[in-house]
């Protein structure tokens, strides 16, 4: 079995290989921009929003330290990293013949994990950037994106309950590898449950200190207006 496809016979191989190279090198240079230290830096006259909140480079912490607008920001773009790599540049590498069709789904996966390897490890922010959470969610969305629809409502249920933004992150991880094993979200390739049991031992892994926080009962809760404090 090869991973290569070529319609037309005289491409060199070689070319395939430095397009696939050139994809996982951009899905992880894309994953590793550090959206929330460059909002804080622009905006807000923030040298370094690591060392403030939580110390973390993400979405929630920017919610926190800089507010909803600085944060919803943070979110949509750090989703957008991971949906570009696992959506577009894939798609790239069928049209440029680089792989075959019936293999996108790999590539998909592939372009994604570094995404979400840059975002958590980021080359420009001296590899300490977010947990992941919202770069994952955007991969998942171009790979399965009806499964992740079902863990946004899990998501949302549980950070109104709970008004825990890691809780719910990681309830929502396991949701989706769950979803997995059911005839209804069942993928054709059984890989991908393995990658769903896997991204969300990533997402307990990163969340690793607020699991201590949440069972020491100092993990900080999302301030809803309803909610008493």
């Amino acid at each position: 079995m090869t991973f290569f496809y070529s319609p037309d016979s005289s491409n060199y191989p070689c070319m395939h290989y430095l397009y696939i190279a050139l994809a996982l090198l951009v899905a992880y240079l894309l994953g590793s921009i550090p959206t929330a230290l460059w909002v804080g830096r622009r905006f807000f006259n923030l040298a370094d929003i690591r060392e403030h909140g939580s110390g973390n480079a993400g979405a929630t912490n920017t919610f926190r330290v800089l507010g909803p607008k600085a944060g919803t920001a943070v979110l949509l773009i750090d989703a957008l990293k991971g949906f570009v790599a696992a959506y577009f540049l894939p798609q790239w590498l069928v049209g440029e013949g680089a792989i075959a069709p019936e293999h996108e789904l790999y590539y998909r996966l592939a372009c994604g994990a570094l995404a979400v390897v840059g975002h958590i490890y980021p080359v420009f922010a001296q590899f300490r950037g977010g947990k992941g959470v919202a770069t994952i969610l955007g991969m998942m969305l171009g790979v399965a994106p009806a499964t992740v629809g079902v863990c946004m409502l899990v998501f949302i249920v549980m950070l109104l309950l709970f008004r825990y933004v890691s809780l719910a992150s990681m309830t929502a991880g396991v949701c989706f590898a769950l979803l997995q094993l059911l005839p209804q979200f069942r993928p054709q390739q059984p890989f991908l449950v393995w990658v769903g049991f896997g991204l969300a031992a990533l997402l307990i892994y990163t969340h690793r200190a607020n699991i201590g926080r949440l069972r020491s009962g100092t993990e900080s809760r999302v301030p809803l207006p309803w909610a008493k404090k």
